[in-house]
């Protein structure tokens, strides 16, 4: 296998901004000029996808930049067919970094017949001729044994916790909060990266997307609230569980989410709702609305994609990217002490 020299980023259509930026702090950290790979990703009249790529890319290491966002079907065929492209245009190795992997929901058979499509997504990712995957807080951890392939989960709560420790200053009144039984592993592991304790929105559903009961679990009077969560699609359960603490007697909440979904009316819920906060990362491009709410905030993971894609590259440990501190070097400039 020849050489290989530099890493190679080729993006689709659902979240350029980020690859962009991916690219620049790529730029950054190698001294050099890392750009997308010159291609058009493209749609003919009746809405098949089209790619071609206009650099040569044989032999390179190639990192296709594409979150599964709405609309999830078109983003996904984008990245197969990207990723078909590469193979056959004699790539070395190819990456698919996918910052929000859709379908991630769907990842058991909750009642008969139905599907398992998180499982059908990795089978056809597998045969497009993709060797690696790296994500972000993947819904389930255990997706990551529906492939047989290396996939790199990288975790936003070391970045999360960063952005904590920022913007609250004081926090012996803060409190970590899971909005589900589910998510306690996720919420414990935020809570005990800043120090904080830990409660539970325990819920109850008559169906999907309407909430029949809550009920807090800890004492969250005088607290100021987290509440932590890896996607937050129409916003509902959210704002009803932060209704819920400030009734408990919570001083304020906020909310930290990995994956903005956002669909439906979820702004108008969370511009109205009583969080004082909501903060997501870019792995989903943010709509106009979301960047133009009052109590919504996008922190990057521009960075901390750019720092995995070289260690993947350089064929160094990405593990090393969980802990905080590894991450302040990186978000330099971001959270400089004031």
């Amino acid at each position: 296998m020849p050489t290989l020299t530099e890493p190679k980023l080729i993006s689709g259509n659902a979240n350029r901004p980020l690859a962009e930026a991916v690219a620049r702090r790529m730029s950054m950290h190698r001294g050099i000029n890392v750009g997308l790979v010159d291609a058009r990703v493209e749609r003919f009249n009746d809405q098949e996808i089209f790619v071609e790529v206009f650099e040569n890319v044989r032999g390179e290491d190639m990192f296709i930049i594409q979150p599964t966002s709405n609309p999830a079907n078109d983003n996904l065929m984008e990245l197969l067919i990207i990723a078909d492209a590469m193979r056959r245009s004699s790539a070395a190795r190819i990456t698919a970094v996918i910052p929000y992997f859709g379908y991630a929901r769907q990842d058991r058979r909750t009642k008969a017949r139905t599907p398992i499509s998180a499982k059908l997504v990795a089978n056809l990712i597998a045969e497009a001729g993709i060797e690696r995957v790296l994500t972000m807080d993947l819904h389930a951890a255990q997706i990551q044994g529906f492939f047989d392939l290396p996939v790199d989960n990288l975790y936003a709560s070391p970045i999360f916790a960063l952005d904590i420790m920022h913007h609250f200053k004081k926090m012996d009144d803060v409190m970590i909060v899971s909005p589900d039984v589910g998510g306690v592993a996720r919420a414990r592991e935020l809570a005990q990266r800043i120090g904080a304790p830990l409660a539970i929105v325990d819920k109850r559903r008559e169906k999907p997307g309407e909430i029949a009961e809550m009920t807090v679990i800890g004492n969250v009077e005088g607290k100021r609230c987290i509440i932590v969560d890896d996607i937050c699609d129409t916003a509902g359960t959210l704002c009803k569980a932060a209704e819920v603490l400030m009734a408990a007697g919570a001083t304020e909440v906020h909310s930290y989410i990995t994956h903005g979904v956002l669909s439906g009316p979820a702004v108008d819920r969370i511009t109205n709702s009583v969080m004082k906060s909501l903060v997501i990362t870019d792995s989903i491009e943010p709509t106009n609305a979301v960047k133009s709410a009052a109590n919504i905030r996008i922190v990057p993971t521009a960075p901390m994609f750019a720092q995995a894609i070289l260690n993947i590259w350089n064929g160094t440990s990405v593990s090393s990217l969980f802990d905080t501190q590894t991450l302040v070097p990186i978000y330099e400039g971001l959270y400089a002490a004031e």
